[in-house]
């Protein structure tokens, strides 16, 4: 299992798609960090808001740690995800594609343990993404701006240590907000042979769900839309923590984890290999 899962990262990473990818998540906080030095060095504020997602953009000139809240803020909505949709899409049905699917199933691995190092690592591609935002994010705002004591959104203060603890939980909670689409993502692969046909539909799949929960009219439903909570690692900023959204978030992206990634496998193990 351990040889199979280590074998599937070194595939994974080693991709010009995949490191093509980390490159644009990469380049997305420099671009911002940028951008907010030459506004406030022409005597710009910088942004503004009541400090929720965005408008984290106003902290950023007195807190370079705050870029690190922004980039993920400004990538979680679309970047991040499409990412995730494009790596978690292309996991069986590439393989398919390629016509190696065939040949990985000859060996002892046995299609459910497959299906499980396939998800693995998708979900370390989620975690390796996010920490590529929150490092290049951090790195830039140390270079660009002043780093200090953090002011949460509470109005409270916390030392720089506690910050930095605080920017590793949210990155790890963004990249546990991703963990639905990355079940959803395998489960669209093992529909199709066509690794291309994966990936745009789940991509497709995302902004359909991400333009629902945008509509007033369909609030009903809202809570229930994987992307729904999302933003909810702004609470981690607050003293105390609101953890209230932040575990819905956590059981939504657990039952469509269960629920896709049962029908990923009921699919899967079903399924007529031919490729």
């Amino acid at each position: 299992m351990s040889g199979l899962l280590r074998s599937e990262l070194l595939t994974t990473f080693r991709r010009w798609r995949t490191i093509a990818l980390l490159g644009v998540l990469a380049a997305i906080p420099v671009l911002v960090g940028i951008a907010v030095k030459i506004e406030t060095g022409d005597g710009g504020s910088g942004g503004g808001g009541d400090g929720g997602g965005p408008a984290f953009i106003s902290q950023i000139t007195n807190n370079g740690l705050f870029l690190v809240f922004t980039s993920l803020a400004a990538t979680l909505p679309f970047f991040l995800p499409m990412t995730v949709g494009v790596v978690a899409g292309d996991s069986v049905a590439g393989e398919a594609n390629a016509g190696t699917l065939r040949y990985l199933l000859v060996a002892p691995a046995g299609r459910t343990r497959l299906l499980l190092v396939k998800y693995a690592s998708t979900m370390v591609f989620c975690l390796a993404a996010t920490l590529v935002v929150a490092v290049f994010a951090l790195a830039t705002g140390a270079v660009l701006f002043p780093l200090g004591e953090v002011t949460l959104l509470s109005g409270s203060t916390v030392p720089l240590s506690e910050g930095l603890v605080r920017a590793f939980a949210i990155a790890v909670a963004v990249a546990l907000s991703l963990t639905g689409l990355a079940a959803l993502g395998l489960f669209v692969s093992t529909l199709t042979n066509s690794g291309i046909a994966a990936m745009a539909a789940t991509v497709g799949l995302l902004l359909m769900v991400q333009i629902v929960d945008t509509i007033p009219q369909l609030h009903a439903v809202q809570p229930y839309l994987f992307p729904h909570y999302w933003l909810s690692f702004a609470d981690l900023l607050r003293d105390p923590v609101y953890w209230d959204e932040l575990v819905r978030n956590l059981g939504l992206q657990a039952l469509y984890t269960a629920v896709f990634g049962s029908a990923a496998w009921a699919r899967f193990t079903g399924r007529d290999i031919t490729a």
